[in-house]
Order: C-alpha cells, then sequence, then structure tokens
C-alpha cells in the first residue's frame, strides 16, 4: 500500500460515524448490509450515513452492489488487511506482545450447523465472550435461515449478558474461496445422528464435529423446551471452556483434532481436570 492511500483510508476514517459503520460491517462479511439496516444499527438517518458511507467508498473501504432496488455495501476485507499490515509492517515481534494464532494474530475459530440460527449461533456468542482478545469468532450454515437467529436462543443469550447486536445467520461460503479470511478451526455442530452434515475445510488447523440436537426441533411446552435450552447453552459452554483452555498453538494437527473432537463425549466434560492440561 502506498503512503497516499493509507493517508486518504485514515483520512476517511477519522470520524465517529465511519468507524461505527465500519465496525457493524466487517461481521458481516462479503454479504454486506443496506444502507437502512446499517442507519438501523448505528441510529443514524439513512441521508447522513450515505453521505459517510460514500467517503468510505472514496477511500476504498467500502464496496458497493446493487440488489435489486438495494445498494449493499461491503467491507472491503483486502483493503482493511492492507492497511493493518501498513501500520504493523515495521512491528518488532520478539514474542512478548504477539497474540496467539496464524502471522501473530488472534486464533480464528467457525462454528458451523444447518440454519446457523441456534447452535452455531450459540457457540459464537459465549466463544466472544469466553476468550475476548484471543479468538476471532464466526459462525455459518450450510442453510441459513432467512428469518435470522431463533428468537428464544437471542433471548437466552441477552438474559446470560451476552451481546447479540452482531449475531445473523450466514452461509459458510463467505468464509471460502480465496478472497475469505483464513480461518483456524471450524467446528461443526451438525446432528449428523439426525442426518445433517456440514462441510469440511481444507488448510484449517483443525476440523471437529460436536453433534447436537437441534433447538428447532424441541417440543413440549414452554417451560420443558427452556429446560432443553439451558442444558444445551450449558453443554455448549463447558465443552467451549475446555477449548479455550487447550494448548491451541503448540499442538500438532492431529493432536488438536483428537483432543477437541474428543469434547463431542459428553462424559469428557466430566472428566478430572476438564481437559485442562
Amino acid at each position: 500500500m502506498k503512503i497516499y492511500e493509507a493517508s486518504a483510508a485514515f483520512a476517511a476514517l477519522g470520524q465517529p460515524t465511519r468507524l461505527d459503520a465500519i465496525e457493524v460491517l466487517v461481521p458481516a462479511g462479503r454479504a454486506g448490509m443496506p444502507v437502512g439496516e446499517i442507519a438501523q444499527r448505528l441510529g443514524t438517518p439513512a441521508s447522513t450515513l450515505s453521505f459517510h458511507l460514500k467517503a468510505l467508498e472514496q477511500a476504498g473501504l467500502v464496496e458497493v452492489r446493487r440488489d435489486g432496488r438495494s445498494l449493499i455495501h461491503a467491507a472491503s476485507a483486502r483493503m482493511l488487511r492492507d492497511l493493518a499490515q501498513f501500520l504493523l509492517r515495521d512491528l518488532p515481534q520478539d514474542g512478548a506482545d504477539a497474540a496467539p494464532g496464524a502471522a501473530g494474530g488472534a486464533l480464528r475459530v467457525l462454528f458451523l450447523c444447518t440454519r446457523n440460527s441456534a447452535r452455531s449461533i450459540l457457540a459464537e456468542a459465549i466463544l466472544r465472550d469466553l476468550g475476548r482478545g484471543r479468538f476471532v469468532v464466526c459462525s455459518a450454515g450450510t442453510e441459513p435461515a432467512t428469518d435470522g437467529p431463533m428468537p428464544e436462543i437471542v433471548a437466552l443469550l441477552r438474559a446470560l449478558g451476552h451481546d447479540v447486536s452482531g449475531l445473523r445467520s450466514k452461509h459458510w461460503s463467505e468464509f471460502s474461496g480465496e478472497a475469505a479470511i483464513p480461518v483456524d478451526f471450524v467446528i461443526a455442530l451438525c446432528d449428523v445422528v439426525a442426518g445433517q452434515a456440514c462441510p469440511e475445510f481444507e488448510g484449517v488447523r483443525a476440523n471437529a464435529a460436536w453433534p447436537l440436537p437441534d433447538p428447532a426441533k424441541f417440543s413440549g411446552s414452554v417451560a420443558e423446551r427452556a429446560t432443553l435450552l439451558n442444558e444445551l447453552y450449558a453443554g455448549l459452554r463447558r465443552r467451549l471452556e475446555i477449548f479455550a483452555a487447550l494448548p491451541l498453538v503448540s499442538l500438532e494437527r492431529l493432536a488438536l483434532e483428537a483432543r477437541i473432537g474428543a469434547l463431542a463425549d459428553p462424559h469428557a466434560l466430566a472428566a478430572p481436570g476438564g481437559g485442562r492440561r
């Protein structure tokens, strides 16, 4: 990146509304968002937001495409990566300040399930809070729900103090291909017993599968469904506590997959030491 490109990008970002817009757009990935949704998230009038989005587009930080009558805005992953590399290109790497993960960054974890509306949404929210600063966490589905995460799941997470503002249902293809951000760990939560299948990703540190029941198929009264959801949350949280405590950087791939895969067994969650070796 040339210095004049970096200067223009930093100038465009030097305004709070534009920074807020980028913060909302980055988790949305290549799918992006229409202006109205971004404006609603930020509580900013659409006309005002359009002015700021135009400045970000001119600086190359935002890409725009037309979908029917709507303009869809997406953060430019390439430009943001180039900008970060421009800032850090001469930063000494003595190991003292480097975070774990590829190229000294946070470890990237992707959770998969069928509709990306319940199990993977729970996992995304839980690990984001458990491993704040250590992980970049995303989720996706093979057949993502068009109506977004299940309201019961969002209500449960909110009641337990999790941030639900950035949660959405999306297709796993957002995390595949040359333009996608690399992923270190892919954990599938599909219920294989019920015939659900999740894709495997090549070139990651480890793939693992924790087959879990689909909350969309929970039946019974409101109280009974709430009990099942609480049990699902507790079991998933325990797995992720153990996962976050594993030596994820130092273990070889086969050992990693064995250790992470073992967490699919409910009995492993109650083992002495809980896998925290």
